[in-house]
């Protein structure tokens, strides 16, 4: 088996400071979009989305839409979750409201009250769509400095 051929994937490096965070004793109104992955620990009450991932806090406390490609949720939300492919539901999560979810991980005490379904791809494109009102620049190449 010759490993010349093997095409490997390329993993975006994130730095810490490429995170948006959202500590605890914060509370945003409203929409927040976002290329890079964010980190919730206080309150947000309108649309989350994220083109990565999503870390939802122990103490987090969500009102309206998350959207996002994967999800660690340890806290509480009132609303609907979309997610591209990984929603982990850890043991003191607790969803009110419904999931729209391509695989879905739900560990031991983990509260859904509400419902699941099941979507893939150009359904959760189709939701973003729909839903995400506030639109992410396209990221541009850096320009080169002529001599």
């Amino acid at each position: 088996m010759e490993l010349n051929n093997v095409k490997k994937a390329i993993e975006p490096e994130v730095s810490v400071n490429d995170v948006s965070r959202i500590s605890s004793l914060t509370v945003i109104k409203g929409e927040v979009s976002s290329v890079n992955d964010i980190r919730v620990d206080g309150k947000v009450d309108g649309k989350l989305y994220s083109k990565g991932k999503i870390v939802v806090g122990q103490m987090a406390d969500l009102k309206g839409c998350l959207l996002c490609n994967n999800v660690d949720f340890w806290g509480k939300m009132k609303g609907d979750i979309y997610v591209r492919d990984l929603l982990t539901l850890k043991s003191s999560s607790v969803i009110d409201g419904s999931i729209n979810v391509n695989k879905l991980q739900v560990e031991m005490g983990a509260q859904i009250n509400g419902t699941c379904h099941m979507i893939n791809d150009a359904e959760y494109e189709k939701s973003v769509e729909s839903l995400v009102t506030t639109k992410i620049p396209e990221q541009k190449a850096p320009e080169q400095k002529s001599k």
